[in-house]
């Protein structure tokens, strides 16, 4: 046996038994303060996994926030233009819109049509299309032209003006297929306008449309040779349909009356129409212009 376990040293009192812990002359309250001191100080940690979570998504939401505000602030705002500035720039010019014949002739008084009118518009027509020679060739005289209306005239009083043998000159026409007297215009409309207003001129003679509008070339023919027709109102563009179907010839033309100063829902005249204009420069080439150069045409502006 051990020297520790022998009954002598017990009983002689060297050592004593205290339960595991106790200690007399207070060592137990140090020895607990020792081991306190080791131990270090470990805060619980009260925060769970998903309030982490929400706190790391709500940090990264701010700083882009503060990002786009960054941005914000950093665009330079443009410098706004001096005075002095803007006066040295050059203005920009604004296109002026050209004039139509409508806005021309709205803040213009209308003027009534005359001899040179014609013959400065066929110079013009013909310009580019004929010689030097030809183009002198292509001038009327004085002669060749009726009085032109002053605005003043309907037409049956301008007519009574510049043909007053009528009477006798409507007795002595017997050619088939021919008028004595031809009136141009610019539309059906007003084709069916001017025979109208014939009433008080033409007496017992006979009239006939010549326009394209609801009505056959086939019927025209047919009418003009039925019988004796005296009066043609119609466009140029009719008239030489007619002409080249050999419909109609100018054989017995005395006059050839232009309906140029009336004027459209637009202001045009009849010759500022294109299509209506090119019709009748053929018309005056088909034979008028020679008719008249014979002395055997005379024309009218009305």
């Amino acid at each position: 046996m051990s020297d520790l376990h022998s009954p002598k040293l017990w009983k002689s009192g060297f050592i004593s038994f205290y339960p595991r812990g106790v200690f007399p002359h207070g060592d137990a309250s140090e020895a607990e303060e020792e081991t306190q001191e080791k131990q270090p100080t470990e805060k619980p940690s009260t925060q769970t996994q998903p309030e982490k979570r929400k706190r790391v998504t709500e940090n990264t939401l701010k700083a882009k926030k503060k990002k786009k505000n960054d941005q914000k602030e950093c665009i330079i705002p443009q410098k706004k233009e001096t005075e002095d500035e803007k006066s040295t720039k050059p203005k920009k010019k604004r296109k002026k819109k050209k004039k139509t014949i409508t806005d021309v002739l709205s803040s213009s008084e209308p003027k009534p049509g005359c001899s040179a009118d014609l013959q400065n518009l066929v110079t013009q027509y013909f310009s580019d299309k004929r010689s030097v020679i030809e183009q002198e060739e292509l001038k009327l005289l004085d002669s060749c032209f009726l009085s032109s209306n002053d605005l003043t005239h309907t037409l049956s009083s301008y007519l009574k003006q510049v043909c007053p043998k009528w009477a006798k000159i409507q007795k002595q026409h017997t050619e088939m297929s021919s008028v004595v007297l031809l009136i141009v215009c610019s539309s059906a409309l007003r084709t069916i306008e001017l025979i109208k207003q014939l009433t008080a001129f033409k007496g017992g003679a006979k009239a006939i449309k010549l326009f394209a509008k609801h009505i056959k070339i086939e019927e025209q023919v047919k009418l003009l040779q039925k019988g004796v027709t005296h009066i043609g109102v119609g466009t140029p563009g009719r008239i030489n349909a007619l002409i080249e179907k050999e419909g109609l010839n100018l054989k017995a033309l005395r006059y050839m009356v232009l309906d140029w100063n009336w004027r459209d829902q637009k202001l045009r005249r009849m010759v500022d129409i294109p299509e209506v204009k090119l019709d009748f420069m053929k018309l005056l080439e088909s034979g008028v212009l020679n008719g008249c150069k014979e002395d055997k045409v005379k024309i009218g502006l009305f």
